[in-house]
């Protein structure tokens, strides 16, 4: 017997050898031959009208991606389509947030009577949020509650982020299957490109697209105004209402096949014991979607929004006398600064003492609301195998916050036999630019001004008010010492 089993060992290793050749084995390439679609399905939870998902590869970053894959029987339908579909993929390749699944690039495939659109997305291996609620269901644990308010906050910032944007946004498709957990802790939201997709193609292109509303399981995580004409991005709040309270219970038991049911919501919700965590949960739930709090407010709810009250008071003194202190305070006083100094000590009987030492701390992430337009692909979102021969200059993102204040320094450089510029810049949304440069004896205030548009530096009506600027500090300044 034992002889047998050594003997079957061998046969054993070689065909698990060949079954890890077979899934590497590079079925298709990209046009331009970056993306290498292997023999390996994958599964990054529910995502909607997907036909197939598999594993690929980047060559270019040498990381793991995923191969994408809509399927349309009707070719001459989707030609007749074809614009509407490439500008829906073109906004989706510049979504840009570090908690939403990255669409990389796509191209289209069109032979014999079908097409194919393959787009490329980030490969977020650890699985979906529902895995990770039944793991640890599974377990016997309850949900960290530090954990619970740090995924809700990466939630919500990619909300944010969505409903931010010009036009917003809306996912549309949140649900515990589409949210995914990276191995560090890092959510993701997947399935962005959905709704954009499904609303902007007509409906004899629509049969591919599934919605994550025809699965039963999944119905409690849409709101009763989902798919009228008139529902917004409060449809997106409601969905992250039932995924927060999810989390926080680990499951809504459902009826099987029937899904859940209101019963059952009922009961999750009257489990929670802290008052806030429910009532930032029920104000999400609210049937009125005009009355459901936007991302960019959840975000600073009592729940999830803490600062020291000895932070909030050296914030409130900075505020309250930042006329007094030079723009540049904070980068002179921390080149200065002794980090082992206690400031502040709290002693406890019994345990050891709370100290707060010297340094600056950010009281929040999370900027004032703003519109932002999306730019159009930074480079060229439809792969093209003889473009990608020769690539074209790439357009710079136009500015368009106004610049609210303006300051400049000229130091001769014996060195270089050179003006040296610092010019700050402090725009509306109160970001700092600083930018440096060595002015060449050329260099006139209108042309530097005029550049500084041109690389998304300023907005092109404050040109002529920097040019004007730069003047006056030129004619403070001599061309050169003698």
């Amino acid at each position: 017997m034992a002889a047998a089993a050594a003997g079957e060992a061998p046969g054993a290793a070689s065909g698990a050898a060949e079954e890890s050749e077979d899934e590497s084995e590079v079925l298709e390439e990209s046009p331009c031959g970056r993306w290498q679609k292997r023999n390996e399905q994958v599964n990054q939870g529910n995502m909607p009208g997907l036909q197939n998902t598999f594993l690929a590869m980047d060559t270019e970053e040498g990381v793991e991606v995923v191969w994408n894959e809509l399927h349309f029987a009707d070719l001459k339908a989707f030609k007749a389509h074809e614009e509407k579909v490439k500008t829906v993929f073109e906004q989706l390749v510049v979504v840009d947030h570090p908690n939403i699944v990255k669409v990389h690039k796509y191209w289209l495939v069109m032979k014999d009577s079908m097409a194919q659109v393959i787009f490329i997305t980030e490969y977020v291996s650890s699985g979906s949020l529902k895995q990770f609620l039944k793991k640890t269901k599974k377990n016997h644990k309850a949900m960290n509650v530090r954990a619970w308010k740090r995924w809700c906050t990466q939630i919500l910032s990619a909300l944010s982020y969505l409903h931010a944007c010009g036009p917003p946004i809306i996912h549309g498709n949140l649900t515990s299957d589409t949210i995914f957990i990276q191995h560090n802790g890092l959510i993701k939201i997947g399935s962005v490109w959905h709704r954009i997709f499904a609303e902007a193609i007509p409906a004899d292109l629509r049969s591919p697209i599934r919605a994550g509303r025809e699965e039963p399981q999944n119905l409690h995580f849409f709101p009763p105004e989902y798919g009228r004409a008139a529902d917004g991005t409060a449809v997106d709040i409601f969905s992250f209402g039932m995924c927060a309270l999810e989390m926080a219970v680990l499951e809504i038991q459902s009826n099987g096949d029937a899904g859940v049911s209101e019963e059952a919501i009922e009961r999750a919700r009257h489990s929670l014991d802290d008052p806030n965590m429910r009532e930032f949960i029920l104000s999400c739930l609210l049937l009125n979607p005009e009355q459901r709090p936007s991302a960019h407010n959840l975000l600073f709810h009592r729940v999830l929004f803490e600062v020291h009250s000895l932070k909030l008071l050296a914030a409130h003194c900075f505020i309250s006398n930042q006329y007094l202190m030079p723009e540049n305070v904070v980068e002179e006083k921390t080149k200065s600064l002794d980090l082992n100094m206690v400031m502040a000590e709290m002693k406890r009987k019994g345990r050891p003492p709370v100290q707060w030492r010297n340094g600056i701390y950010p009281l929040m992430n999370f900027a004032t609301t703003r519109p932002h337009t999306l730019p159009r692909s930074a480079s060229q979102a439809l792969e093209d195998a003889q473009k990608a021969l020769t690539p074209t200059p790439e357009p710079f993102d136009v500015e368009t916050r106004k610049v609210v204040q303006m300051q400049v320094n000229m130091e001769w450089s014996e060195e270089k036999s050179q003006w040296h510029l610092t010019l700050l810049l402090v725009l509306e949304d109160k970001l700092h630019r600083q930018l440096s440069y060595d002015l060449l004896p050329t260099d006139r205030p209108r042309d530097l001004a005029a550049e500084l548009v041109h690389y998304g530096f300023i907005r092109l009506d404050d040109c002529e008010k920097l040019a004007t600027f730069l003047e006056n500090a030129f004619h403070r300044h001599p061309p050169a010492p003698s």
